[in-house]
């Protein structure tokens, strides 16, 4: 039986590391089950903020991939200040306050000079290239994963030149994601993204977001169907390790300067003074780049003792760490743009058998999905006293031996599961 072929275009693709890189990444996995060969096409020479060289080994094999050269700004702007570079290309963006002349200069120069962003030199020559393959080896639909934005105008274009059907993908939302707003629009900026933002959701045949939030903001600017496929878990190989001895808080991921969570540092401040049992047993564990600003909050409360930093690891490593971790937190900004956003490793926390320990704004699609599969409890950062009943009720369970989480309702945010959904979109007509 011949597979139906789908073009996808992606920017972060192995060696890349984090969480842009891992839906893409199962989606190809498991195509191939539902009737359908994906090809994937990707940058040849691509300025990753992270490395993960592991994750080469789960690319499946038989996959086409695609690779075409990219001119990428940050390389150029390396030479201004490497360190300030690779920060804000993680998307970790200091308070405005703390800001130095050439970070300011850089959001500037990014959020005015590069509309949609720094990779819209790649759109060009990517079009032209994929014209021809698109033609000569008869592919009918293109998909395009977002952010970089820039990536849906190379869909846009091929929907124009090719005929193709074009599915845009948006990891996150466009215009109304938080760092949207530190790039130092001009008002002439703004409403350029606005203008593509719209004409991408108008053309595009198809349209998928991974909350529901997003959906219907998207559904304000738009008719063209939407659907909602959420990150999701996989199978992996890592064994379970022993759990900490030590009541250990972790957060995998970047924390970003906005997601400083004062009424949790306030929390465990108070229950380390009321508590020399505690106090002894606490650990607080960051896997990821962290923000000076939220390292700067927590020693104000005097809890830099308790922190182990890890900095970037592996995924496998990560998971290590969800494995054996008392509790993990996930910490959102609290705003009204994040309500929509759902970190991938929500999903891999869900079964990492572990209590979920969450804050972020009201409202929002974490909270729904953290109460729906019964994984943890979600706070909002007023909820003070709350916070503090959850932490003690957890401590005297950690004491017990009793701490773990009782999940239901995971199987549907299997990636396989996951995939089912998106091969139906591929194969409607």
């Amino acid at each position: 039986m011949t597979k139906t072929k789908v073009l996808i275009i992606a920017y972060y693709w192995p060696p890349a590391g984090g969480p842009g890189v891992q839906r893409w990444l199962k989606f190809v996995k498991y195509l191939p089950e539902f009737g359908i060969e994906p090809i994937v096409y990707v940058p040849s020479n691509p300025s990753y903020p992270i490395i993960d060289e592991t994750l080469l080994s789960e690319v499946s094999e038989g996959i086409t991939v695609l690779k075409q050269p990219i001119k990428e700004p940050y390389k150029f702007a390396g030479f201004l200040s490497k360190s300030k570079t690779k920060t804000i290309s993680k998307g970790i963006i200091p308070k405005e306050k703390r800001q130095s002349p050439i970070e300011k200069l850089m959001l500037f120069i990014r959020g005015n000079f590069f509309i949609p962003d720094a990779r819209k030199k790649w759109v060009r020559p990517s079009v032209q290239y994929l014209d021809t393959y698109i033609d000569d080896y008869h592919i009918q639909t293109v998909i395009t994963t977002g952010p970089p934005h820039s990536l849906h105008l190379i869909g846009m274009e091929l929907q124009k030149r090719a005929g193709v059907k074009w599915i845009a993908d948006f990891r996150d939302p466009w215009t109304t994601i938080g760092y949207h707003k530190q790039l130092k629009l001009t008002k002439f900026a703004k409403q350029k993204h606005k203008a593509l933002e719209k004409k991408v959701l108008q053309s595009a045949n198809q349209i998928i977001v991974t909350s529901s939030v997003t959906k219907k903001e998207f559904e304000q600017v738009t008719s063209k169907p939407i659907a909602v496929i959420t990150n999701g878990y996989d199978t992996h190989t890592v064994s379970n390790p022993p759990l900490d001895t030590f009541f250990s808080l972790a957060h995998i991921g970047s924390l970003l300067a906005k997601r400083n969570p004062k009424v949790l540092w306030q929390v465990l401040k108070e229950l380390v003074d009321e508590n020399k049992d505690f106090a002894k047993d606490l650990q607080l564990h960051f896997v990821g780049s962290v923000s000076e600003d939220v390292l700067a909050s927590i020693d104000s409360f005097g809890l830099s003792n308790y922190v182990y930093n890890h900095s970037y690891v592996t995924h496998n490593k990560a998971i290590e760490f969800q494995k054996k971790s008392q509790i993990l937190l996930l910490i959102e900004v609290d705003s009204e743009e994040t309500k929509c956003i759902i970190p991938g490793k929500l999903f891999e926390y869900m079964i990492s058998n572990r209590p979920i320990l969450a804050l972020g704004p009201e409202a929002s699609d974490i909270e729904t999905l953290i109460k729906e599969t019964n994984t943890g409890v979600y706070f909002n950062y007023h909820d003070h006293e709350a916070l503090k009943k959850t932490l003690i009720k957890y401590y005297g369970a950690f004491q017990e031996g009793t701490l773990q989480a009782h999940a239901i309702g995971l199987q549907k945010y299997s990636r396989k599961n996951l995939t089912e959904s998106l091969s139906k979109l591929i194969l409607w007509e």
